[in-house]
């Protein structure tokens, strides 16, 4: 390649050269003349009589051949059999290796430890384990001690046996007064971190001996510990090691291993796991995660009030392109009542309505059970409404009711009618679930005649009754002694497409028994027609004529 570049930019020179002293004949330019020397070529400067001096001042480069520097030398066999097995170990293809072996049987070359590593690398890659041993029994015939490599390849190489084989392995290791380093660690753990073993209890014994050897743990060995620990449910252990990794090396862990240990920990509702690794994830490293995710973490905010960590799942979810839906928002509310704010949670009620999105009972139930646990909560609970109203915020219907709810638990109906009469005050009109909540604290109380003055304003506000009000209406009919209305809406109720539940036909058969009301029958008959099964107790209360049966004592 060299010579013929040469000749070649000897023919271009040669015609240039030409060109030039055609030239110089018409404008007195020095005429320049080629000639070759020895092993190369060189430019010659001829003097112009016209001209001042007689040679240019540098000459070209010209190269002296060296005949005493040392050529290439020829490698011995055993050089060049080592450097193809290493390239046929790289490849793992231990067809290759093995050609190579009977080549050089038939050469009569001696193999070193080099190549019968290069052997096993190969062997070992495949599963073979029988002639990794018959390799390493073949060493020792041609008295070659096997080291530490030839070790790591019999442990990979046994990688699907049984633990025996290992610990085997280990042994005469042991025998040879080998120690372990951190690859044969990184070989151990990663037969106990796959997807058929998961060995989580050994992989961590390995990774507490490497560090009572002062040993360094290796980057991917310590993401597949973390990882299984994770994955096997145990998130505090598992963003224990991470972040004890991260402290005790330069090196930081993946992303999917964050990701992980989040995933893990907003599973089984782990706050602090949650709580570390979100920080780690979104504000650390900057990463979004998916909405899925975020609803996991949703739900573990809610669960232990991390109301500042609820806000900024939204705000992530918003920047995630994905909308805003009420299941979004409800652990939101739950995490502030449970943080005790719950006028941000009445507040969050509102924002909702703002955007489209329109909260239910369900939504408001964290509200409910905080204000449930005491009357003087849901005497409060109005101071808190009248500061968002002063602030000119919009106070929510669902709002309202939640506190109805809370003063029927508390068996204060008095306070719930209170509320009810309030709704005008704040702008809001009552919806069905507001009416339900008070139809059940009438049945609480037996209050019939409150019951129907409800019924009448309801249908009033063009409000159109659902099951659980016929629910509801029918069974306060039952509390009273005169139940014959009660059938009037069960009728009602079926005329208007709706299937009578189980609890229905089943309060009517109890109060006619008890009643002596022989149309307990037609009731029984319709609940077989609707699919419903008579219960054990109910069944006992029919043949006992209406007594319930005694225990023994």
């Amino acid at each position: 390649m060299l010579a013929s570049t040469s000749r070649n930019s000897l023919k271009r020179v040669s015609r240039k050269a030409a060109l030039w002293s055609s030239q110089s004949e018409c404008t007195g330019v020095l005429p320049v003349t080629f000639y070759r020397c020895q092993s190369t070529q060189q430019v010659a400067v001829k003097s112009d009589p016209r001209s001042s001096s007689s040679t240019i001042r540098n000459k070209p480069w010209s190269f002296v051949p060296d005949q005493t520097f040392q050529g290439t030398a020829r490698g011995s066999a055993i050089a060049r059999y080592q450097f193809r097995s290493t390239g046929i170990a790289n490849s793992k293809k231990s067809i290759d290796a093995l050609r190579m072996c009977r080549e050089m049987k038939k050469e009569g070359v001696k193999p070193d430890i080099i190549i019968y590593n290069n052997l096993l690398a190969c062997l070992a890659e495949d599963c073979q384990t029988l002639e990794a041993w018959a390799v390493v029994e073949d060493m020792s015939s041609m008295e070659i001690a096997p080291d530490r490599n030839t070790f790591h390849h019999l442990i990979h190489a046994s990688r699907r046996l049984q633990s025996t084989a290992m610990w085997d392995i280990l042994d005469k290791m042991d025998a040879e007064n080998i120690l372990p380093n951190e690859q044969t660690f990184q070989l151990m753990i990663q037969r106990y971190t796959t997807v058929e073993k998961r060995n989580l209890e050994f992989a961590l014994q390995c990774v507490y001996e490497m560090g009572t050897r002062g040993l360094v743990l290796d980057l991917t060995i310590a993401q597949d510990v973390i990882g299984l620990a994770a994955e096997l449910g145990f998130p505090r252990l598992a963003v224990d090691l991470a972040e004890n990794f991260e402290a005790t090396s330069v090196r930081r862990l993946s992303l999917e291993t964050w990701m992980r240990c989040l995933a893990s920990s907003a599973e089984i509702l782990y706050a602090e796991g949650v709580q570390r690794c979100w920080e780690n994830v979104v504000g650390d490293l900057n990463i979004t995660p998916d909405e899925g995710l975020c609803l996991d973490v949703l739900h573990t905010a809610g669960r232990h009030g991390l109301s500042d960590l609820a806000t900024d799942v939204i705000r992530v979810l918003r920047i995630l392109g994905a909308d805003w839906q009420e299941h979004h928002f409800a652990p939101l509310v739950e995490a502030l009542c449970n943080a005790g704010k719950l006028k941000d949670a009445f507040g969050t009620l509102d924002l909702m309505r703002s955007s489209n999105i329109f909260p239910t009972a369900i939504t408001a139930r964290p509200i409910y059970d905080f204000l449930k646990q005491d009357i003087d909560k849901v005497d409060g609970a109005w101071e808190l409404l009248d500061k968002l109203r002063s602030e000119g915020k919009t106070i929510d219907r669902t709002a309202i009711n939640a506190i109805i709810r809370a003063a029927i638990s508390l068996s204060d109906l008095q306070r719930a009618v209170g509320a009810y009469k309030a709704f005008p005050d704040y702008k809001c009109i009552p919806d069905i679930d507001t009416f339900n909540s008070l139809l059940s604290g009438c049945i609480v109380a037996s209050h019939r005649e409150l019951g129907d003055r409800l019924l009448l304003e309801l249908k009033e506000l063009g409000i159109k009754p659902d099951a659980a009000t016929y629910e509801r209406i029918i069974i306060l009919c039952l509390t009273q002694a005169t139940y014959e209305d009660a059938f009037f809406y069960l009728e009602e109720m079926k005329a208007q497409k709706f299937v009578p539940p189980r609890s229905v036909y089943d309060a009517i058969i109890r109060t006619c028994i008890a009643a002596g009301d022989s149309r307990y029958t037609l009731a029984l008959d319709e609940l077989k027609q609707c699919g419903y099964t008579v219960s054990n107790s109910l069944q006992t209360f029919i043949d006992t004529g209406g007594r319930e049966s005694q225990p023994r004592s």
